[in-house]
Formats: structure tokens, C-alpha cells, sequence
């Protein structure tokens, strides 16, 4: 780990206005040059096998964070979850997260959810799909389909509070150049089921054929060392084990590799209130 890059860069607006332009139209083009054959049809009936299932819970009282934002959350995920419900992925095709649900506008419905920026977070239209993505993607890990394209959080913004996840295990997104897409490299179709319910938001992935694994996503080298120019680091290595329907274990993998710079002092705690 070279802490190095993961020292916070000041760039102007102009410099950021303009990265933030040249990476979308790169991913436009990508997207009309490439041969990559994208998933684009939906059923409406479910595939009759479900492989895996998560929730999570919508409203979390987080420390300084208005609560207003939590809620217009929930008007962005329905809206983008009415874009990829049902999606089925052919073998050879590909998931993209932004390909499908659009570019999130006011116009369109949107609304201004929490968005976390430079380590800290803002008002921002479409704010919250990051719990969109960090379900799917989860969920994919606990199926034989191939993550393609991930992007991990570079900041640690909250203090870990009733965590049933390693740290380092979701993706964030961000319109259009930070995406998430899956690639269907097995023989048989798959489908994305998702609904927001008066709590949760729920998601399933489901197939035409049974599942033949199970999957255990853990990590390791959990570390949290002093950063030279102020603050702390996080690192973690992501694992998948992977086991045959006797509870054998086949094989473990290595997922991917987290850093973070952390936004609070190590071992803070806060009491979290559901809602």
C-alpha cells in the first residue's frame, strides 16, 4: 500500500468540472464503441431459483447528517430501481449500473439525497444510489456471475456502527464514469429482483437453474495505521470461499484490495437509531 496516493488532493473547481466531463463523455463513447453486449430485457415473472438475497435498512440516524436527506433517498431508489428490476442477464452479456438507470435529474423526478464527497458529505440530486450499488454488489459476490468493474470508497466517512459486513465490501457509483457492471460468464441466465419496502431496501439475485455453490465473502489484514499527513488509514483485503452443497470448501479467492482515509478518530463509536 503506497499511502502516498491516498493523500487528499486540492483541485480547483475548473479542474474538477473538467475531469468530471472528459471521464463522461470517455464512458459515453465506451458505450456506443465498445462491442460489450449489455443486458436490456426484463421479465416480469421471477427465474424459478433464487442463489442469494440481502436487505438493508433505509433510514439510519447518522450523526450530522440530516435526516430530510435520508428520506429523499428513498424517492432516488425507487426511481432507479424501477429502472433495473426484473433486468435479466443472458450468458455473455453485461450489467451496467448507469447504462441502465440514466443519468439521475430533477427533471426526471430526483431529488437532493446525500452524496459523500472529498470525506465528508453535500446535497446532491440522485443522492443515495451508492446503497443501490453496494447492495447488488454484495449480493453479486455471493454468486457465480463476475464483477467486471468496481470502484471502492476512498473515504471512510462514518464510524462502523452494527456492521454485518466487512469493511471495503460495496462500490460506489457515480453518473456515469464510476460504474458497476457484471458479466454473466456462466451457461445459464440470471435475474435481478429489487423492491423498496416501507423499511428496506431488498434485492435478489435469481436464476434457470439451481445454485450449485455457496459463497463466504470475509477479509483480511484488517489494519488502521496513522496517515503522515494527518488522520488514519484503513486497509483491508476482500476473500471469497467458496463451498460445494456439502459444506466442503473448493477454493478461496481473492476479491479485491481497500484503502481508505478515515474521516473519524479509531474505535469511535455513536448510538444509531432506527427508524
Amino acid at each position: 500500500m503506497d499511502i502516498t496516493k491516498l493523500r487528499p488532493k486540492n483541485r480547483s473547481a475548473i479542474r474538477l468540472y473538467i475531469g468530471k466531463k472528459y471521464y463522461t463523455t470517455k464512458r459515453y463513447m465506451e458505450w456506443f464503441i465498445k462491442d460489450t453486449k449489455y443486458a436490456k430485457k426484463k421479465v416480469t415473472e421471477p427465474l424459478p431459483y433464487s442463489h442469494f438475497s440481502h436487505q438493508t435498512i433505509l433510514l439510519r440516524e447518522l450523526k450530522g447528517v440530516d435526516m430530510e436527506l435520508q428520506k429523499n433517498k428513498i424517492i432516488n431508489l425507487k426511481l432507479a430501481v424501477s429502472k433495473i428490476n426484473n433486468i435479466k442477464i443472458e450468458p455473455g452479456e453485461t450489467f451496467s449500473y448507469w447504462k441502465l438507470i440514466g443519468k439521475p435529474t430533477y427533471k426526471k423526478g430526483y431529488v437532493d439525497g446525500m452524496v459523500l464527497y472529498s470525506g465528508s458529505y453535500k446535497a446532491g440530486v440522485g443522492g443515495g444510489l451508492c446503497q443501490l450499488s453496494n447492495l447488488i454488489y454484495w449480493m453479486t459476490l455471493h454468486t457465480p456471475l463476475t464483477v467486471v468493474e468496481r470502484h471502492r470508497h476512498s473515504y471512510d466517512v462514518f464510524p462502523d456502527s452494527k456492521r454485518t459486513q466487512p469493511f471495503g465490501s460495496g462500490a460506489t457509483c457515480a453518473y456515469n464514469y464510476l460504474d458497476l457492471q457484471i458479466k454473466n460468464n456462466t451457461d445459464y441466465a440470471f435475474q435481478l429482483c429489487l423492491a423498496v419496502t416501507s423499511t428496506h431496501l431488498t434485492g435478489e439475485w435469481r436464476a434457470e437453474v439451481p445454485k450449485l455453490y455457496q459463497y463466504e465473502v470475509i477479509e483480511k489484514n484488517h489494519q488502521i495505521t496513522p496517515a503522515y499527513f494527518g488522520g488514519y488509514i484503513r486497509h483491508n483485503q476482500i476473500y471469497r470461499k467458496k463451498y460445494n452443497q456439502m459444506g466442503n470448501m473448493l477454493e478461496e479467492e481473492y476479491i479485491t484490495e481497500n484503502h481508505a482515509w478515515m474521516m473519524y478518530e479509531p474505535l469511535l463509536s455513536y448510538q444509531e437509531k432506527k427508524i
